[in-house]
């Protein structure tokens, strides 16, 4: 429902206090029409009770009761100066108690998101023009026709087929490839649109709508952010083309669990076949200045450092990548549209999208099919002689759960690889929105304990919109310096391999709701990543080191604070939920698969316990976490369970 007048206004005054402008060049939130994005990014999110608790925030925001729940006193929040609002937001952000912290997380992240995607009336931001950042260009003239011809239906309809693939990602766009090229009629199930070359360099508030996951958009605790792609291609059309193979060590773990395949050659011959597919090569890994702070901090240490695998063809390694998160406009980044959907459209397959899979049909046991809705509220039925899963690790078991398929291990196992950054300001330009979406990394602390559980350091493109969700905020003036800043500012990634996991269920409607919370033996494992982060940017110069920490933990090496101060902020500020900025790309384990139904969601086919016919074939499957960026291995699951189901069927 649009927000009344009431709640704009409360909404507005929430979002100028968060970025206020600067009273001259800079216009405040309100003036540059961020109450307009928020509105439009949150109408998205599917979850009926979201929808109502923001509702209900709005209308009680403005209140002298709510003023006195949330530590301001009984005073409306319109009443106050601006100078109390900023101090109120940031009571809630230093709260003892979590939901209070978490309420402020999610409103810093939509405020500030909001602010620096909108153009306002003339299409150029004026921040864009004060950090030098480059406003959208426009798709090529010259781009291509899109190479797919899929349809959404405009009625009511029924279709037959042997095998209705649901998400057309990592895992249902390479089994979709496979079963079709197998010679078994295939349709496909995308519930996003489908975008391509002539689509893409509009800008990221165009691609945060069209291309990337609707909700849920953080844990029910509020701890991580949560980030997926939704359209034809799924996650890898919006992905930074980081392409590595699943480490020798995790294959090894997850054969201890069962699926002893995973460290044979049949796991080794789909991982090869995927490379060759997706055109996995290091000849385009040209350093970008970002990458060039890493391995300049990591050589000064001694650390491990080397260049990054990448599933691209022609690609510039230049401008064009920094905008690569929102898509390829020149068609270099090679994901599953462009290959394994190509080929199964050459081989027949039929790919529906604007298509939502709400419901398994199952009989006597047996997968029958499935019932979708389109965009336009069109009933959608396809009956299949077999269904294969691939919606993802959060809306996987999500739609087993509402079918009323509900192994005790389905949404069991949910591990996210946890992701924070520090950040780092140096007096060179970096412009990290510029190069190679990602060209170095570093494994120096991938096994900080023996048992193969630590963190990975990694940069990526930092545009304004990616930028603030790894951002502490400490006051309106402070963000915006910072952001300003954007072109001296590295951040290093700290991405966490999870030993240990959360959950996905679904609520009364059916949507999928995530729980998670770090364990103490994954924030240690944090923390450790961000002493890392932070030893690399001292050591490649960085003259002022900061991290995502609400509490504001930074110094300026040799001028102002230490190493060691910065290290023992961070322990004292912590990492419970709205401590520390946290986000989730990696979504993976959820249908696990194993050996016993005892402890895993699907067999080593991939098949879910009790139903011959219905095969997972996503991120979902992982055992445990992968450690390393998952595309190539989703990808190679999903052939070798594919693979294993034509074989059967035929």
């Amino acid at each position: 429902m649009p927000l009344t007048a009431k709640q704009r206004a409360t909404l507005g005054l929430i979002c100028d206090t968060f970025t206020p402008g600067d009273g001259a060049e800079l216009p405040s939130a309100t003036q540059i029409g961020a109450v307009d994005v928020v509105e439009q990014l949150l109408e998205r999110n599917p979850s009926a009770p979201d929808g109502k608790a923001f509702d209900l925030l709005l209308n009680a925001w403005d209140s002298r009761t709510f003023g006195l729940l949330t530590g301001r006193g009984a005073r409306r929040f319109s009443s106050l100066t601006p100078q109390d609002r900023e101090q109120a937001l940031l009571g809630l952000g230093g709260s003892r108690i979590a939901r209070k912290r978490a309420l402020f997380q999610a409103l810093k992240s939509a405020a500030v998101t909001a602010y620096y995607v909108a153009s306002g009336p003339t299409g150029i931001h004026p921040a864009w023009e004060r950090m030098g950042f480059t406003p959208p260009p426009g798709p090529l003239p010259d781009a291509p026709a899109p190479g797919l011809r899929p349809v959404q239906p405009t009625e009511d309809t029924t279709l037959d087929c042997d095998v209705v693939v649901i998400g057309s990602g990592a895992g249902g766009g390479t089994a979709a490839g496979v079963l079709a090229a197998a010679g078994l009629a295939v349709v496909v199930v995308e519930r996003g649109g489908y975008y391509d070359d002539a689509n893409f360099g509009s800008g990221e508030l165009d691609g945060l709508l069209r291309l990337y996951a609707p909700g849920p958009a953080t844990t029910a605790e509020g701890q991580l952010g949560l980030v997926a792609g939704t359209c034809l291609g799924g996650g890898t059309v919006v992905n930074w083309t980081t392409s590595f193979r699943t480490p020798d060590s995790v294959r090894d773990e997850w054969a201890s669990l069962g699926a002893k395949q995973f460290a044979a050659d049949e796991f080794t011959e789909a991982l090869d076949a995927v490379e060759r597919r997706i055109s996995v090569n290091r000849d385009h890994s040209a350093i970008s200045a970002r990458d060039t702070v890493l391995e300049r901090g990591a050589t000064e240490l001694g650390w491990h450092i080397d260049a990054m695998p990448r599933n691209v063809r022609n690609c510039d390694a230049g401008i064009e990548c920094g905008r690569c998160g929102f898509g390829c406009r020149i068609g270099a980044k090679q994901s599953v549209v462009k290959t394994w959907l190509a080929d199964a459209a050459e081989n027949g397959a039929r790919i529906l999208i604007g298509t939502d899979v709400r419901k398994i049909m199952v009989n006597n046991g047996s997968a029958a099919g499935v019932e979708a809705v389109t965009t336009d509220g069109k009933s959608i039925t396809i009956r299949s002689r077999a269904v294969v899963v691939a919606a993802g690790a959060i809306q996987t078991p999500a739609l087993l759960g509402r079918s009323g398929i509900t192994g005790k291990n389905i949404g069991r196992y949910l591990r996210l690889h946890p992701a924070t950054a520090v950040f780092g300001t140096f007096d060179e330009e970096i412009r990290p929105w510029e190069g190679g979406m990602q060209t170095r990394y570093s494994t120096q602390h991938a096994d900080l304990d023996g048992a193969g559980y630590g963190v990975i350091y990694e940069t990526g493109p930092m545009t304004p919109a990616m930028s603030v969700g790894f951002m502490n905020w400490s006051g309106g003036a402070q963000h915006r310096d910072a952001m300003l800043n954007l072109a001296h500012t590295v951040a290093v990634g700290v991405i966490t391999r999870d030993r240990d996991h959360g959950k996905v269920s679904t609520d009364r409607d059916g949507e999928a709701v995530v729980r998670y919370r770090l364990s103490e033996y994954d924030k240690k494992h944090m923390h450790a990543g961000i002493e890392g982060a932070a030893r690399l940017l001292e050591a490649a110069g960085a003259r002022r080191i900061s991290s995502g920490h609400q509490a504001g933990p930074a110094y300026e090496p040799g001028v102002h604070g230490s190493y060691d101060e910065f290290v023992a902020q961070c322990h004292s500020a912590g990492y419970d939920p709205g401590r520390c900025a946290m986000g989730a790309l990696h979504i993976m384990g959820s249908a696990r698969m194993g050996g016993s139904a005892a402890d895993s969601a699907t067999d080593p086919d991939g098949v879910v316990w009790g139903y011959s016919n219905l095969v997972v074939a996503d991120g979902s499957c992982f055992p445990t976490a992968s450690g390393v960026n998952p595309m190539v291995s989703i990808e190679a699951i999903a052939y070798m369970n594919a693979t294993r189901l034509a074989a059967r069927l035929r």
